[in-house]
Order: C-alpha cells, then structure tokens, then sequence
C-alpha cells in the first residue's frame, strides 16, 4: 500500500495537466519541462496569399498603454513589465506578412533622422556637384496608418496547483495565468476614417515544481531536511510578439472580409 502512495505522488510529481488553453495565439501543455509553445499565428502571417499590389503602410509608435511595472515584493521597481519595443516588432511582423509581400512600411519613428540625413545628402551634393546633382527620389507617402498600441497586462488570473504528502514525502506543482492585450486598427489617410480595428490577446504561463523530503532517524534523535523546486516563466516579450503577430494577421483578414486590399477576390470566393 505504502508503494502506491509513493508510485501516485511520483506521478502527480510527474506531469501535471492543468487543461489552460490559449486561443487563436498559441496552445500550451504544461509539465516539468514548462510551456511548450506551438507558434500558429506567426506561421499563418508567413503563409498568407500575396496580394496584387503591395500596401504602403506607415507606423509612427505603438505604445505600452498599461503602465504596467515589474512586480517586486522588496523594492519599488521602475521597470516596465512589458517591453517598450513594441513598434519594432509591428514593423517587424508587417514586412513578415506573406513573406514580404503584403505590406510596404515607411519609416516614420525615426523620421526626423531620415530628414536630417536627406538634408545632408542635398547639402553635399550641391556643394561638390552643383545644383543639378542634388536631386532625390521623394519620400514614400502611406496610404494606411497603422496605430494602436499594448493595451492592458493583467496577471494572476488564473492560479493553482497540486499536491501530497506521505512519510515525510511531499511533491507540489503550481501554476499561474497572465494575460497581455493589443489593439491595431488601419487608419485611411485620405480621410482620417478607422477602416480596420483587431484586438488579439495571448496568455502568459509560469508553472513551477518542488519536492521536499521531512524524516526523523533512530528515535527522533536525528532530523533529516530536503528540498528542491524550480520555475518556468514564459517570457513577456514573446508573448507580445506573439500577440502582435496575431493582431496583423486578422488586420489582413479582416481587410479581406471587407474588400479593402487589392486582391483578387474572385479567386478567394472560389476557394471558399
């Protein structure tokens, strides 16, 4: 009897499928080893049929709106808790659509750069070459602007875990729930008007695990103490990309629902 206790706590100890799933992102199966990760949404966002033209898309920031900090229970932290790149891995995941064939981004986060550099160029050709030689190819205007930003991190939203003791013989496993959410909306430029407006959410997992051992030897005299235990966070900034990649993703569908890129639909009705 004692060997099928200590055969059940090995076995809790083992694997423990806590049954969290996170749709349209990722799914997750939680044991020792940690989340395991199956990246859909950056897998659809390269698979995507090109379209007949390219769109000229320009995004000027993409924001962490939650004003969010790093929890710590010592000291106050001034570190975000999630990342402040978030326009980088828009730009990043626009020009990854379709294997770069869907979207043409402009710069416009570092456009005062741009324009300084412009200016440098002119100066120094009229300089050395005369008036005739300082002539570029203009900037490339967008048709769509992209803006939106991380809306909201909430955290503890689900906890929980497992455990048993026997013998002095004890196992745990925990479990806890976070969440980040992002808002991208496509803006027409010619008339302000919000054609577009997806919101994607992605679930944030750390588990964790101990084993503990408490006996007393020959009569009490002697105590014996063990413990061992370690932690799996998924990493927020994946989860970010990961939320960000399935926020394009449905902006491109939603856009073919709504007729609003330059595709050929008839193909696409066929197909359905």
């Amino acid at each position: 009897m004692k060997w099928l206790i200590v055969i059940a706590l090995l076995v809790i100890n083992g694997c423990a499928s806590i049954g969290l799933q996170q749709t349209n992102c990722a799914s997750f199966v939680i044991c020792p080893e940690g989340p395991q990760i199956v990246p859909t949404a950056a897998t659809q966002l390269l698979n995507l049929p090109p379209p007949n033209t390219k769109a000229v898309v320009a995004v000027y920031d993409f924001p962490d709106l939650t004003g969010q900090r790093k929890s710590n229970d010592n000291i106050a932290s001034f570190s975000t808790a999630v990342t402040q790149g978030g326009v980088d891995i828009l730009i990043e995941a626009l020009r990854d659509a379709g294997r770069g064939n869907w979207f043409a981004v402009v710069e416009r986060s570092g456009l005062d750069s741009l324009s300084r550099e412009r200016q440098l160029i002119i100066n120094t050709r009229k300089t050395y070459a005369g008036e005739g030689e300082n002539v570029l190819k203009p900037l490339l205007y967008a048709g769509l602007i992209l803006e939106g930003g991380i809306v909201s991190y909430d955290t503890n939203l689900r906890t929980g875990g497992n455990g048993a003791r026997y013998l002095g013989i004890g196992f745990k496993n925990q479990y806890r729930e976070d969440r980040v959410t992002v808002v991208l909306r496509a803006i027409l430029v010619q008339t302000g008007e919000v054609l577009l407006t997806v919101t994607s959410t992605k679930a944030i997992l750390s588990t964790g695990k101990g084993t503990d051992l408490f006996r007393f030897y020959e009569s009490g005299t002697q105590l014996g103490e063990f413990e061992s235990g370690s932690t799996i966070n998924e990493p927020i900034g994946l989860a970010v990309r990961t939320a960000i990649e399935a926020a394009v993703y449905g902006l491109v569908i939603q856009g073919l629902e709504k007729e609003v890129w330059d595709f050929n639909y008839a193909t696409l009705k066929q197909e359905k």
